[in-house]
């Protein structure tokens, strides 16, 4: 008999928009992919074709939308969105570059850049954010056994996410790089006694031309 396919889920951060390119903050602002992210999109497309996913899900932010947008075209399937794969929500810092956060709020961003929560701002816990993710990861993964599945999110949800889908600590681990644009990770379910809703990271940060 055949081996029984195994699930995977593929985590894909958005392609370039022009507050990537400047440094700036994105959070929760509706930003469009510009022109090289575009190319990246249309790049992914082009190596995922070959092997599509069963089915594409994305954040409904514009630059995830349209990147997974340019994915599902190639794969001839039709993406949903799920609010669960927004990105971290960075409050008053969002649109807003590190100088500019650290002379208006030089003791938050003091703690910010010693991983110490930031109270005050409106800015997503790091656990919140990684349970988010993760739980709704694990719903799509065990509403689809032995499928493929692909999200498409952004840089800290989608670094938060991983930590807590390995059952990590998202405020001490700091081990997982974050996601360069329209690269991807690879996770499958641990499948051991007692692992329930743990994964395993298989391949991280593979560029959008990888096949």
């Amino acid at each position: 008999m055949r081996p029984a396919q195994r699930t995977r889920l593929i985590l894909v951060r958005h392609g370039q928009t022009d507050h990537n390119r400047e440094g700036r903050l994105q959070g929760q602002i509706d930003i469009p992919l510009n022109e090289r992210g575009i190319q990246q999109a249309a790049a992914l497309a082009r190596a995922i074709a070959p092997s599509p996913p069963d089915l594409i899900v994305s954040s409904p932010l514009e630059r995830a939308r349209d990147t997974a947008g340019a994915v599902a075209r190639a794969c001839g399937l039709q993406g949903t969105t799920d609010e669960a794969f927004l990105e971290r929500s960075f409050g008053q810092w969002e649109g807003l570059r590190g100088e500019e956060i650290h002379e208006r709020w030089p003791a938050e961003h003091a703690d910010w850049r010693a991983h110490r929560p930031i109270l005050g701002l409106d800015i997503e816990d790091r656990p919140e954010v990684g349970e988010r993710v993760a739980e709704g990861c694990r719903r799509l993964v065990r509403e689809n056994p032995g499928r493929t599945v692909m999200v498409v999110a952004h840089g800290a949800a989608i670094t938060l996410g991983i930590t807590a889908l390995m059952g990590l600590d998202t405020n001490d681990f700091r081990g997982i790089a974050g996601l360069e644009n329209c690269h991807r990770s690879v996770l499958e379910p641990v499948l051991a006694e007692g692992s329930e809703g743990l994964m395993r990271l298989l391949s991280h940060n593979l560029p959008p031309d990888f096949t």
